[in-house]
């Protein structure tokens, strides 16, 4: 036999094969880390700027990649033998998910793919689901934990979703008690359900976790770091391992982590089909590119082109005349909290002291987000001006009518993340609009662009691939003058 897969415990797999497979295993699960030569350790030299998968000293890999392992026998005409166990899965119909999900007395009636999502995860015991932001992530996950009904850990990336995730478990009917963990909270309890932040619990040792037997990992696409990547591995025991997220950033490194540490990627929905379907709200996006001023200096490099967009007062002047402008409640998303967020806030409190305008960065506590979060359910007319590692990610707020990207990102997560913010449907609310606001500070003939418009490319790609549709227009800021058009209004 020239591959042997033996499982080591629930984490990790052992192959034997000879060098040459080895090395040919090596090669195979090896990537080219984005951004690593912006990193620190790639620029010290000390790292060569790649991701290893496979050990190739005691020749041990992530158990979710067992799939890819098979796959690569076949392909090479290898004979593979594969430790039974590792193969096992579970039947179960459309049918039996549905009458099981009949039995927990739910207060509405799960959607299709929620159905689909709970069968996806008994059959494999361990995956990747994807499915839309707002389409109900959480409501998959209660309907895991009843079906497994054993010791639970779901890790989530934020205190606010410790706080969301226990509150919604309630409202799905659960009756027993839930421990939630964040910092400086004892993290060893016995309730059947944990619910902790991962930074509260990555530098625990491999005993905190070997008496759960479900882990799982809700906003999964941020499962890429080292300490996520040790909890993960620390749970030896742990069988049934499931993550969820809406979005993955297309990076294979990324996918094949979180396959390994998870298992195979299972897409529940698509976020054109749930609209499509009238499970999302619509979206109507807009895009304004605010044309600087001829003779505006460019700047030379991405952290000063960001320094003056944040700095530019007809900038943030245009922003906060927007937010005032709009009816219902406006979530108005900041990259930096004193150069940005704080300038923002000031400039509409001082414009319309009447309206309730909401600050929300890292250093506003669990319970003050939650009662942002609970002002602008049961309000009307409210805005949040919050960075965006507060609210772009988690945050459950359904009576969100626009959103505003203040500050510009090329990241697809953060950005299909944000927009998820305002998907969620309401009786009273169908439609969500999201003003994306970008800058040309281009040169007059249209050539050197700026570092920031080349990234609303990248955005304006991303809203083609998930079928968004959009409109484009062009905003000449007080003082711009007539130059050449570089985007024409749509």
């Amino acid at each position: 036999m020239d591959i042997v897969v033996h499982k080591v415990d629930e984490a990790h797999i052992r192959v034997e094969c000879d060098d040459s497979i080895t090395r040919e295993l090596s090669e195979l699960f090896t990537f080219e880390v984005p951004g690593a030569k912006f990193m620190p350790a790639f620029r010290r030299k000390v790292w060569d700027g790649k991701l290893r998968l496979f050990n190739t000293k005691n020749r041990h890999i992530y158990t979710g990649l067992v799939s890819k392992i098979k796959y690569f026998a076949q392909r090479s005409d290898y004979t593979i033998a594969i430790d039974k166990e590792l193969e096992e899965t579970d039947e179960l119909s459309l049918t039996e998910a549905s009458e099981f999900i009949a039995s927990l007395n739910l207060p509405h009636e799960p959607r299709d793919y929620q159905i689909r999502g709970l069968a996806l995860a008994v059959r494999n015991n361990r995956c990747v689901l994807i499915s839309p932001t707002a389409s109900g992530k959480s409501l998959i996950a209660y309907m895991i934990t009843k079906w497994f009904d054993r010791r639970t850990l779901i890790l989530v990336p934020t205190v606010s979703l410790v706080v969301q995730m226990i509150k919604d478990f309630g409202e799905y009917g659960y009756k027993g008690e839930i421990y939630g963990v964040m910092a400086g909270k004892n993290k060893y309890d016995k309730s059947a359900i944990i619910v902790s932040t991962w930074q509260s619990v990555y530098d625990q040792p491999p005993e905190f976790f070997d008496n759960f037997d479900v882990v799982i990992g809700d906003e999964a696409h941020l499962f890429k770091a080292k300490s996520l990547a040790t909890i993960m591995s620390n749970m030896r025991n742990t069988k049934y391992r499931f993550g969820m997220t809406g979005t993955l950033d297309g990076a294979e490194v990324h996918e094949l982590v979180l396959e390994g540490l998870f298992g195979p990627i299972e897409r529940v929905a698509k976020t054109e089909e749930l609209i499509e379907k009238g499970n999302l709200a619509s979206l109507d996006i807009k895009i304004l590119v605010l044309r600087h001023p001829q003779g505006t200096p460019k700047p030379e490099t991405y952290p000063e082109e960001l320094e003056y967009l944040v700095g530019c007062e007809s900038r943030n002047r245009f922003i906060r005349n927007l937010t005032l402008s709009l009816t219902g409640n406006t979530l108005v998303l900041y990259a930096y909290v004193e150069k940005h967020g704080m300038i923002l806030h000031k400039m509409m409190t001082d414009k319309a002291p009447e309206r309730i305008i909401h600050f929300v960065s890292g250093g506003t506590n669990a319970s003050d987000r939650e009662d942002v979060r609970i002002d602008t359910e049961d309000g009307i007319n409210n805005i949040i001006v919050a960075s965006y590692g507060t609210f772009s990610t988690g945050i459950n707020i359904k009576n969100l009518h626009n959103i505003i990207f203040a500050s510009p990102s090329k990241s697809k997560i953060r950005v299909l993340q944000s927009i998820g913010r305002g998907l969620r449907k309401t009786d009273t609310k169908t439609s969500c609009k999201l003003f994306d606001v970008a800058d040309d500070i281009c040169s007059k003939n249209g050539r050197n662009c700026n570092f920031t418009l080349n990234h609303l490319a990248d955005r304006v790609k991303m809203y083609n691939e998930e079928m968004f549709p959009y409109e484009m227009h062009v905003v000449r800021l007080k003082g711009s003058s007539n130059g050449s058009v570089l985007f024409q209004t749509i």
